[in-house]
């Protein structure tokens, strides 16, 4: 009977023998997990500045190299259209586009830009950064070429409108390059560097504007005999200066394509400790884990429920509404400002009549000067100060001055103008440095750093998309009341009106955090905490 208990008694603590066994092999487990994420983080948040993120920059940079080529060139591809489709019309309308056409065609690109930020924002955190990375510099390489080749249809469509939808469907490309090259830059980065990479990958607009220019001045050069005698052979520089927007994008593109995902998604999301560790071995060289064992893992993708529960909180919600509200004001103003290079222009002696082949020569080279001055210096101080001052420094420096400035400007106007072109050139090129060295950088800096992973994408998109309609209101709305009273009359009440938005940015940049020498995971308090 003794036997038949004892067999028993062993019988019964069998299972629990199991049952502790497996929650012992659990509990290894995760501490593994755990301690590969910690690693793997480590590694990426302590890596010393290498050939990596050398290249991470390089291949985001051309992308924004390439947007702002488009962007640029179609200024003056519209320029050189008004040669091509109105040189018979009549009176002070000849060699001229007409203003709403124009504006529209502009406008086009700001249109797509919303739709492609807020949606390649939400698939760079549904689908994952790879997989989608490249897919919005096909768009734009597409539509690039389309455009340069965009013509009158037998019926209906004129050029300009063939254009329009070409211009549309590009600005969801560039778009979509926004969110992903600021995420996938931000959670390759180190954190004492990530500021200034991500800035270095903006800053790189800056080259593509003054790249734009200079090819215009090399192909009219090419062009100058042809044009000279016939100026509708500016048709075909339009349409060359446009098209070569590709090359910067097709030299990318293999790069955008074969780049891994990033370790900070496969963690959080994808829940694959073991690839992430994998990738960080291989992009930074650094061993977190053995990359040998085969483990199944279940993604866990975000959700919009998710989104709501998590931005349902005011101390999450505040950080979004801060990176939305100021980015908005302050594109209101950047793309509003431009309203006044025709003056800077003219008052530096590269505005003015005469040939076609002279007009827009001068326009050209005036516009990297334009660039040279203020644009350029404000981007590259940002890269070396940032890591230093602080986004939140920089961004309330930034919007302080530009409101002092466009209250200068705003009020005193036409007083500036009367008594000094000089001073007013000055205070225009200011209010460029300004922007470059304050706002327009850290509102793109912001959001790819203040949010949770399984979000960042998305927040970094609402955040774009806003300023995108603010852009839009500028040049789709105040372009018209601009000649109002008059030709330039109503210029002066805009910049007073500008300087009421850099009020409001100034208010709402108390509600984004300083994101300066913090990991991702301190700035987003626990990336899988569930709220």
């Amino acid at each position: 009977m003794a036997d038949v208990q004892d067999f028993t008694a062993l019988q019964g603590t069998e299972p629990v023998h199991h049952a502790v066994s497996s929650s012992d092999s659990l509990k290894n487990e995760a501490d593994r997990d755990y301690e590969m994420r910690h690693n793997a983080l480590a590694a990426i948040d302590n890596a010393k500045f290498g050939r990596f993120h050398v290249k991470a920059c390089m291949v985001a940079g051309v992308g924004f190299f390439t947007d702002s080529y488009d962007i640029f060139a179609i200024n003056l591809c519209s320029l050189i259209m008004g040669y091509v489709y109105y040189a018979d019309a009549a009176g002070d309308a000849a060699n001229t586009t007409p203003t709403k056409i124009d504006m529209w065609v502009k406008g086009a690109t700001q249109l797509g830009c919303i739709i492609g930020q807020f949606g390649f924002g939400y698939l760079a955190d549904r689908l994952g950064r790879k997989r989608i990375y490249g897919v919005e510099l096909i768009i734009i390489i597409v539509c690039t070429l389309g455009g340069s080749f965009a013509g009158m249809t037998a019926r209906g469509l004129s050029v300009y409108w063939v254009l329009f939808i070409w211009r549309f469907i590009l600005g969801i490309g560039i778009g979509g390059d926004y969110p992903v090259s600021a995420i996938i830059t931000s959670e390759f980065a180190t954190t004492k560097n990530r500021g200034a990479m991500i800035t270095a990958v903006f800053a790189m607009q800056g080259f593509g504007i003054v790249a734009a220019a200079i090819v215009a001045i090399v192909v009219l050069a090419c062009f100058k005999g042809a044009v000279d005698g016939d100026q509708l052979m500016l048709d075909y520089v339009w349409r060359i200066i446009m098209g070569l927007g590709v090359v910067p994008g097709l030299i990318a593109l293999y790069f955008r394509l074969t780049i891994p995902e990033t370790p900070r998604y496969t963690l959080d999301v994808e829940k694959n400790t073991q690839r992430a560790a994998a990738d960080v071995h291989k992009t930074l060289g650094h061993k977190v884990a053995d990359e040998s064992v085969e483990r199944v893992c279940v993604a866990d993708k975000p959700t919009w429920t998710e989104f709501y529960h998590h931005f349902k909180h005011w101390r999450n919600l505040r950080v979004l509404v801060g990176t939305t509200v100021t980015w908005f004001a302050l594109d209101v103003a950047f793309y509003g400002i431009n309203l006044n290079s025709s003056i800077i222009l003219q008052a530096i002696g590269f505005a003015g009549k005469g040939s076609p082949y002279k007009v827009l020569l001068k326009t050209a080279a005036g516009n990297i000067i334009l660039n040279l001055l203020g644009t350029m210096p404000g981007y590259w101080v940002t890269v070396f100060t940032i890591d230093k001052l602080g986004r939140r420094t920089i961004q309330f420096i930034g919007f302080t001055v530009l409101l002092v400035l466009f209250c200068i400007l705003g009020f005193g106007y036409h007083k500036i103008l009367d008594k000094s072109v000089a001073g007013f050139v000055v205070l225009f090129t200011l209010a460029q440095f300004f922007q470059n060295f304050g706002p327009n950088t850290t509102t793109f800096i912001i959001p790819a750093e203040a949010f949770p992973t399984r979000f960042r994408s998305t927040c970094h998109g609402i955040s774009a998309a806003c300023g995108k309609v603010g852009a839009v209101v500028a040049q789709l709305g105040f372009f018209q009341l601009k000649d109002r009273g008059g030709k330039n009359a109503f210029i002066p009440q805009l910049i007073q009106i500008f300087a009421l938005f850099m009020l409001v940015g100034l208010v709402f940049t108390w509600f984004v955090p300083e994101t300066k020498g913090k990991s991702l995971e301190e700035l987003s308090e626990g990336e899988n905490a569930r709220e």
